[in-house]
């Protein structure tokens, strides 16, 4: 197998070279994105701007030809949920689009693994719903765009299954890592954190052991469709409060929106709290009922959790938010 993975730089994609390049099944290893620091033989690395339609059709139809690649994992996706603009929209949308685009004839390339989020799904209830595969998607038009952009790139992937393209979407849990995104590990960094009164919606987070997992058994299955990977930890968000020694303050629920509007105008934080539902878009609990049974993955691995402050304020990104580019 001879694998590109794009979004070098990312926590996961960064995690899954480590371990592709080690796996005794996996010729080579290319890897698209910022510098790599380290070397190995089976590893190959690229920079290349993937918002530039042409930059990725001369990717896909020079080096991975040349390097005869025939696996691709793509998961690129601006991390800085504030940030907004064209620019923005084409790094999390249109890459997927032209990528899938340029793989559609290629002579090597058969398998592509998408990786999108669970945040795609739309949360309706007042209760913690188990969301599978079939659950509706949020097109909301008022969503941020970070949410918007998610859901475009999962249906413009789910737009060409069943083609030539053997195409698997990996609908992932919330990462809790530093340099993921994630809306949690932000939301966590603070020392107070507000949440609903009387409501205490549910998580389930995904560390990185286990996305590498997943997405390592998605490479070696031929399966295609949409997948759930959900992740170890499923908790409510006063015990997450709680594990991180943050300080947990319940407010009544027309409070909730003002203050995160004051708090993200101060801090640059961008939550999306639903006055009408009442939940946090933390993503939901998703079922991986399928991911288990036609991919072969479990989650085994608990995340990683942070009580100092020191080592919450060392995981805040500095400067570059951009997976593929500086």
């Amino acid at each position: 197998m001879r694998v590109m993975v794009t979004g070098a730089s990312t926590p996961l994609a960064a995690a899954l070279i480590e371990h592709l390049c080690h796996l005794p099944d996996v010729d080579l290893v290319l890897a698209v994105g910022d510098a790599w620091p380290t070397a190995h033989h089976h590893l190959h690395f690229h920079y290349v701007d993937l918002t530039k339609p042409r930059a990725v059709h001369d990717l896909i139809w020079g080096e991975a030809r040349e390097l005869g690649i025939d696996a691709i994992v793509h998961g690129i996706q601006h991390r800085c949920a504030r940030d907004r603009g064209l620019r923005v929209h084409r790094q999390n949308v249109d890459s997927t689009r032209e990528l899938i685009l340029a793989c559609a004839d290629h002579p090597t390339i058969r398998r592509l693994v998408y990786r999108s989020f669970a945040e795609v799904y739309s949360l309706r209830h007042t209760t913690s719903d188990l969301l599978d595969e079939d659950a509706p998607l949020d097109f909301d038009p008022v969503a941020p765009q970070w949410l918007r952009d998610r859901v475009e790139a999962d249906v413009t992937a789910c737009a060409h299954l069943g083609g030539r393209l053997s195409i698997a979407i990996l609908r992932c849990a919330e990462f809790f890592a530093p340099h993921s995104g994630s809306q949690l590990w932000d939301y966590l960094s603070s020392r107070v954190c507000l949440r609903p009164l009387g409501f205490d919606p549910m998580l389930n987070l995904l560390s990185i052991d286990d996305g590498v997992a997943a997405f390592t058994a998605a490479l070696h299955r031929g399966t295609t469709g949409v997948f759930n990977i959900a992740g170890y930890d499923t908790l409510p968000l006063s015990r997450a409060i709680a594990r991180t020694g943050r300080i947990d303050v319940p407010m009544p629920g027309p409070l909730m929106d003002p203050l995160y509007r004051l708090r993200r105008a101060i801090a640059g934080f961008d939550f999306r709290y639903d006055m009408n539902v009442r939940r946090f878009h933390f993503g939901g609990v998703v079922d991986g009922t399928r991911a288990r049974t036609q991919l072969g993955y479990a989650p085994s691995h608990p995340v990683q959790w942070r009580t100092s402050e020191r080592l919450f304020a060392r995981s805040r990104p500095a400067g570059r938010s951009l997976d593929s580019h500086p």
